[in-house]
């Protein structure tokens, strides 16, 4: 069997295009950097992925892709406890609210004000004031190398609050219910008041073994 060697012209071609991949310009780390600016709109809680799409739809009927260019819903992943089990879950960070890139003129400010939904930007209403390079950056990140050992580990918030009442699911209170009187998240434990005997015992607790009453 008679290999033939590769055609000069081909190492030539892949060599060019691993250079021309190595020298592939990135965005900019900080999405702060692109262009136009960062405002926040705020819409009717629960209706924000309802008002991001009308957004959309709008600026693409208006013919404005050139002057608003994202419309975002600032995400953050939380740890939960769901049936005794840690999961990791998506949250919005800001309830109500969304993020718009764009260049504020007449047109943009109609067509994002008066979008179904928006009740508003946030700021003056006669001139909304974008966000600065630190808020932005706070909100939304900055862009890392995907192996950086920097990664942000999902934020852990607790499923219950202080004062709330939770029912005892395992040890030797199972079946009891309580008031949590501290969450301790470092050492994912609460402090919860136990009615024993009619007298409110307090009680240190692991978070799976409680539930949402």
């Amino acid at each position: 069997m008679t290999l033939e060697a590769p055609d000069s012209q081909d190492i030539v071609e892949d060599e060019t295009a691993a250079e021309a991949e190595a020298v592939k310009p990135k965005g900019p780390s900080s999405p702060y950097d692109l262009p136009g600016g960062w405002y926040v709109v705020h819409s009717y809680s629960g209706y924000e992925k309802k008002v991001k799409a009308n957004l959309e739809t709008r600026v693409k009927s208006m013919h404005l892709e050139d002057r608003v260019f994202d419309v975002v819903i600032p995400m953050e992943e939380v740890v939960e406890f769901k049936a005794g089990r840690k999961v990791t879950v998506e949250r919005k960070k800001f309830p109500g609210y969304i993020l718009v890139r764009l260049y504020m003129d007449d047109d943009t400010w109609y067509a994002v004000r008066n979008t179904p939904g928006v009740t508003g930007f946030v700021g003056s209403a006669s001139k909304p004031t974008p966000l600065s390079r630190r808020e932005v950056e706070r909100i939304l990140g900055v862009a890392k190398d995907e192996d950086s050992a920097d990664k942000k580990e999902p934020t852990f918030k607790p499923a219950w609050e202080v004062g709330e009442t939770i029912r005892v699911v395992e040890g030797p209170f199972a079946d009891f219910n309580g008031i949590i009187e501290d969450i301790n998240v470092d050492q994912s434990k609460v402090r919860v008041l136990v009615d024993i005997f009619g007298r409110e015992t307090p009680v240190e607790l692991n978070f799976d073994q409680i539930l949402k009453y």
